[in-house]
């Protein structure tokens, strides 16, 4: 009874005794159950939330491509736009510029009109000083009466 070796063995069997009396290993048991299950709950919260990241992120992703649909698709329009725009305009502007062009040439054609009427007027002005110097240098009383005479009788015969 005095080795010690033997005196160990005893403690150890007491404190085993007394382990298992008061149920240590069930409360161990416990607490390391009620840690496993937090673990577990924590892993689980875990991988909720990354399928929830996981869903986020996938629908940023939709969103990122139907915006840069949507924008290709408005620049697509403006683009369209822009182009019809363009042609309208050089369309409106061709029209004007032949609207404008008739203008400007119809008032040349009115100018060479009056142009040409002022110099026939001129013309005919010169002709008629010119034949009544001839006619009243060379012509008579009596051949003037004889000359209205016959203008007379020319109309009256015209005439009727």
């Amino acid at each position: 009874m005095t080795d010690p070796t033997f005196w160990v063995a005893v403690s150890f069997f007491l404190f085993a005794g007394v382990v298992v009396y008061f149920k240590v290993p069930g409360m161990i048991a416990r607490a390391l159950d009620e840690r496993a299950e937090v673990i577990r709950a924590e892993l689980d919260e875990a991988m909720r939330l990354r399928e929830e990241a996981q869903a986020l992120y996938a629908e940023y992703e939709r969103r990122q491509r139907d915006a840069e649909k949507e924008a290709q698709s408005i620049i697509t329009q403006a683009e369209a736009e822009a182009e019809r725009l363009a042609v309208e305009t050089k369309a409106k502007l061709d029209e004007m510029l032949e609207r404008r062009t008739a203008q400007v040439e119809g008032k040349i054609a009115r100018a060479e009109t009056l142009a040409l009427d002022e110099v026939r007027l001129a013309a005919a002005n010169a002709a008629i000083a010119a034949a009544e110097k001839v006619v009243s240098s060379s012509l008579t009383k009596t051949k003037a009466a004889e000359l209205v005479d016959a203008s007379i009788d020319e109309l009256t015969s015209k005439l009727n």
